[in-house]
């Protein structure tokens, strides 16, 4: 009992969200802001309508070039002629196939339209959400979820406008003229079998739709499974886990195909039973008219036109099981695409958010407290104060909260209590994109796009001319070695930056960020992951990027950070120690243990 009222719940939160993803999706098709849109609509279905009394009027052609073939015609048919009447009857259905084509040429831009305005919807909004979301996002099933909702629009505009109505009307006209024409029995047995169709297509359909989710949901499952092994190629290869991660993608493609063989078996049992259905009133009706041939009550050519009839009328029933899976499927599809659209971006700019205005470049911490879970906190109540042109070292052991602080800085998160500003202005009170356009940052791991080179150095400023970003380029000291590659700067550094090296790959993110030219800079341990040689070169150009902005280095390396105006020691989420590199060093304290264990590490290392 309690199977079957959770199986009605999981019935009507699906009607539910239907309903709901059709709500969305009718605004595309008829906006309020593009009369245009609405015009191409109502020409598509006027088109529409013509080739439905088009096709409707067709099979009577046929029926009285039948009759004239057998003698049976009025006088006006028989003066027509069977070949002339057979000519009308190509011409008529030449016009149907005619008048639908104009339809969806009408249709298309419409179509596209939404499709386009969707898909972009959906990659600004992804962009929009917070990197707490992206964090625990699994990239695969996310670019699944994305492409099959988008497909879904087209298709579900299309038929929304172009199935359902005009099939309904078809149907009535045809079973109006079969009552008319001949006998309400006709009427009757043709309502008999579309209602049996119907109730049967749509029953059939909704089981099918559970078992398709499932199906889906293991297909995104080892989309996802892939993209993150092949992502960590490196890695896969340094554990010798090629086998291991292809009995993991296996195992997750094992799960889909039992999915997906229930799901061809229970369109073999559909399609058997529409056929049923489908055969049984056809020869219901067949049967009806041939006895009254027989009885001399209908020509010939009324056999042939109820046969006809018959026909048109199955090959759109079979036509809406089809519309009807692939509707609900589009529904199933599209509703967790507008449930990615309908998560709330967890950082948003206030209403009436200004503009950040940088002046000099002063950073403020006041009494900060942050933490990602709030039963675990991070920082509590971290206060550290940058003066313009200033040079800020934030050090400590892992955990202490040192690039939380870089995040907050740059707002990927909003702090708990406490404000962070920048000469003087609230960051929650400044608009998101004019604080990311003050602030440059050269991450640990500089991640570069599948491009070349040159889109790379230029994404710090895409306006930027060719000659500005071989500066950049020249100021990273990356220039040479760019131009002795085999194409030059239109060399392709494959995903993530793979055919470069770690110094290589920094040195394209300090030409970039070079090239935007930030008064706020963030350096998140920048050198950490490199060689001690590689270091020492490139920490003269991260020197050397500071000059005349002020800059925030997280360091794990303390030999890069002697430098520094001031150097805030963390521990436990709080300031334990803050002062010049020598001021520190006097004190004999936390950070002093700290710069004395990495010289004794480094001795014994050389």
């Amino acid at each position: 009992m309690r199977r079957l009222t959770k199986t009605a719940a999981n019935l009507n939160d699906d009607q539910i969200s239907g309903w709901r993803t059709i709500k969305r999706v009718v605004p595309y098709l008829w906006p309020a802001e593009h009369p245009w849109v609405k015009r191409r609509v109502v020409a598509a279905l006027t088109v529409l309508f013509i080739a439905k009394l088009v096709a409707v009027y067709t099979p009577q052609l046929y029926k009285q070039a039948v009759d004239a073939l057998s003698g049976d015609g009025d006088a006006t048919m028989l003066a027509m002629g069977a070949i002339g009447l057979t000519v009308a009857y190509g011409v008529a259905r030449l016009m149907n196939v005619g008048f639908q084509q104009l339809r969806d040429v009408i249709f298309a831009r419409v179509g596209q339209r939404a499709l386009r305005q969707l898909a972009l919807e959906t990659f600004t909004h992804i962009h929009r959400l917070s990197m707490r979301y992206h964090i625990s996002r699994k990239t695969g099933g996310l670019s699944r979820i994305i492409e099959r909702g988008v497909k879904g629009v087209e298709f579900l505009l299309r038929f929304l406008l172009f199935s359902i109505g005009p099939l309904v009307l078809e149907l009535l006209l045809i079973g109006v003229i079969l009552a008319v024409q001949f006998s309400v029995w006709y009427l009757v047995v043709v309502l008999a079998t579309i209602v049996l169709y119907v109730i049967f297509t749509f029953r059939v359909t909704e089981w099918r739709v559970r078992i398709r989710k499932v199906m889906n949901d293991q297909d995104t499952d080892a989309n996802q499974k892939a993209i993150d092994s092949l992502l960590n190629f490196e890695t896969v290869k340094y554990f010798g886990a090629e086998a291991r991660e292809a009995e993991r993608y296996d195992g997750a493609m094992q799960k889909y195909e039992a999915a997906a063989l229930q799901t061809s078996y229970s369109l073999a049992f559909l399609n058997f039973g529409q056929s049923l259905i489908i055969t049984s009133g056809l020869v219901g009706v067949m049967v009806m008219a041939a006895f009254g041939v027989q009885n001399g009550q209908m020509t010939v050519g009324d056999f042939v036109l109820v046969n006809a009839y018959m026909i048109q009328i199955t090959m759109p029933l079979n036509f809406l099981g089809t519309v009807y899976r692939e509707i609900r499927q589009a529904l199933v599809d599209m509703g967790e695409m507008f449930d990615l659209l309908e998560s709330p971006a967890e950082v948003q700019d206030k209403k009436g958010a200004r503009a950040l205005e940088v002046k000099g470049g002063e950073v403020e911490l006041d009494s900060v407290e942050f933490g990602y879970d709030p039963e675990r906190p991070i920082l509590k109540g971290v206060s550290i104060k940058a003066g313009a042109g200033e040079t800020i070292a934030i050090v400590g052991p892992s955990g202490s909260g040192k690039s939380t602080i870089g995040r907050l800085l740059f707002r990927f998160y909003d702090v708990g209590a406490g404000a962070l500003r920048i000469d003087g202005q609230d960051v929650r009170d400044v608009t998101q994109t004019s604080l990311h356009d003050q602030i440059g940052v050269v991450p640990q791991d500089t991640v570069l796009f599948n491009d070349t080179v040159y889109y790379n150095i230029a994404y710090g400023n895409p306006d930027a001319p060719r000659s500005q970003v071989e500066a950049a380029a020249k100021a990273a000291k990356i220039h040479d070695f760019i131009m002795a590659l085999p194409n030059g700067y239109e060399t392709t550094v494959g995903e993530r930056g793979l055919k470069l090296s770690g110094g290589e790959k920094q040195r394209v993110g300090i030409a970039r960020t070079l090239l935007k030219d930030p008064p706020i800079l963030l350096l998140d341990e920048a050198t950490s992951a490199l060689d001690s040689e590689t270091e020492r070169d490139i920490q003269d150009e991260l020197n050397g990027l500071g000059h005349g902005r002020t800059v925030f280095t997280i360091a794990h390396r303390l030999s890069t950070i002697t430098h520094a105006d001031q150097i805030i020691v963390l521990e436990n989420g709080l300031v334990a120690e803050r002062g010049t590199f020598d001021e520190l060093l006097a004190v004999g304290g936390r950070f002093s243990d700290m710069w004395h264990r990495q010289q004794n590490d480094d001795e014994e290392e050389a």
